[in-house]
């Protein structure tokens, strides 16, 4: 009961720790002394509003009150964040956490499990237009996957006979009301009890290319370390969709740079292709009802909105061992139209907000709690830069330059060009353009508030599935999560 209370009000929690962030650092700013600052210029704006604007640059004081207020709080969560991985990595409670690394090294000693095996499924519904090209990625890796297995869910196109065509087994779901997860779990019924300790299961995307090199780099990690229990994808957006589908490729770009500086401790094992030890799969079915949220027996709880964030907070609750190496690179698709992202990134938000909800605050979900405050301190961050700047521009008569500012942004830019720098000209180009970016950011901003408030007013979930018809009409199709 206390966990269902928390999963409504992660929202009022969210934009009240988001706030109180924003109000630390602007009471930091305003921090001034009355003798060397200049008095604020007055305007008016539309002519019926009388404002006060400060025209003068913060001093170097309360920069470094601004510099210091942001750095001792990356560093309090970083600090905070390896402290508890170091804590878990050393668990020695089963009872707690099973998949604890000292755990499995002892559990595993001393015998031979054979070599490392990778079995992929991939979730499919009516996939006829992508399902090629993912199993023809799979059939050029140098080190090939033990078994494919398409796992099709209620398809009504000719999903199931390509699959066939490309050598790959077919699982079809049978009546099946849970979507992707509920069509997993069934499949992960009938093959995991058949798996060994280095036997893996890769789940990836029907709409995903692995790039060269990943099988083989999953078997020499798995190969090398017995603790480790999933390896994650960093992924990459396909080319074309114009503008948008370069958005959202810097946008990628971006979060697999953040992750290989993080030295591959990831935040998400991604659909897009993720590798599993088949007794961390086993264990996750064990728990659930238990120590983590779901039903019993299974893998992916079908409560979830988003099941592959869910099950990276099932697996790392568990004290499961994870990393997302950089040589582990995949290709997904990028949406077509504004109208499918907002589909996509509404179901993402809103399903991570309720996956916290879920879990509640705990050591292990410390972290995914300080991204969300993070992004909603960005919200409102944004959100006043654009109000001032349209305040500012209808309060003066004529344009201004504040030198100080000028300076602020070029840095910022430099930052956005720097961190796209290996997605080649076009995405250094957009980046340094910064507009498009800010708009694209400001929609996701929306995003995320609507997240927000449909979670506060208990508006049902939506699972969106984006295909491309026959005439190449981009078609966004909603349902409840059930």
């Amino acid at each position: 009961m206390k966990s269902r209370r928390l999963e409504r009000a992660v929202g009022v929690v969210v934009l009240v720790m988001a706030a109180a962030a924003g109000a630390m650092l602007w009471s930091g700013l305003a921090l001034s002394d009355p003798q060397t600052r200049r008095p604020p210029e007055e305007g008016v704006v539309f002519g019926l509003w009388n404002i006060l604007y400060d025209t003068q640059a913060p001093s170097t004081r309360l920069l470094l009150v601004a510099v210091a207020i942001a750095l001792l709080l990356a560093a309090g969560v970083a600090g905070v964040e390896r402290a508890i991985a170091t804590r878990y990595r050393r668990s020695e409670d089963p009872g707690i956490t099973p998949l604890a690394p000292k755990l499995v090294m002892a559990r595993t000693a001393g015998v031979h499990h054979g070599p490392v095996t990778v079995t992929v499924l991939i979730p499919a519904h009516d996939e006829e237009d992508r399902i090629g090209a993912t199993l023809a990625s799979l059939a050029e890796q140098d080190d090939r996957p033990d078994r494919v297995v398409v796992v099709a869910d209620n398809c009504s196109d000719a999903t199931v006979e390509i699959a066939r065509r490309h050598g790959a087994e077919v699982l079809e779901s049978v009546d099946n009301t849970h979507k992707k997860a509920g069509a997993l779990n069934q499949a992960l019924a009938r093959l995991l009890p058949d798996l060994g300790e280095n036997d893996c299961v890769m789940v990836m995307d029907a709409d995903t290319v692995l790039d060269q090199g990943y099988l083989g780099a999953v078997r020499r990690r798995m190969a090398e370390d017995r603790a480790l229990m999933a390896v994650g994808g960093l992924f990459y957006g396909e080319e074309g969709q114009g503008l948008l589908g370069q958005l959202q490729r810097n946008e990628y770009t971006r979060y697999s740079r953040d992750i290989a500086r993080r030295r591959g401790r990831l935040y998400v094992l991604t659909g897009t292709a993720s590798v599993f030890r088949a007794p961390a799969l086993r264990e996750v079915s064990r728990q659930r009802g238990r120590a983590i949220p779901g039903r019993i027996g299974d893998v992916y709880d079908t409560a979830a909105l988003t099941e592959d964030n869910e099950l990276t907070l099932a697996l790392k609750s568990l004290g499961a061992l994870m990393i997302s190496p950089r040589e582990c690179a995949v290709v997904t698709e990028v949406m077509p139209t504004w109208g499918a992202l907002w589909a996509q990134r509404l179901r993402w938000q809103r399903g991570a907000l309720e996956n916290l909800g879920a879990y509640g605050v705990t050591p292990q979900t410390l972290r995914y709690w300080a991204q969300q405050l993070g992004i909603g301190y960005g919200v409102i961050a944004l959100s006043s830069y654009f109000a001032l700047i349209l305040v500012m521009v209808a309060a003066l008569d004529a344009p201004v330059v504040f030198p100080f500012w000028v300076g602020v942004g070029l840095v910022f830019v430099v930052e956005r060009v720097v961190s796209v720098w290996r997605g080649g000209w076009r995405a250094r180009f957009l980046a340094l353009l910064l507009l498009p970016e800010l708009v694209y950011a400001t929609v996701l901003n929306v995003v995320y508030v609507r997240g927000v408030v449909d979670i506060l007013t208990g508006r049902r979930a939506q699972w969106a599935h984006v295909t491309q018809g026959a005439d190449g009409r981009v078609l966004v199709s909603e349902g409840e999560k059930k």
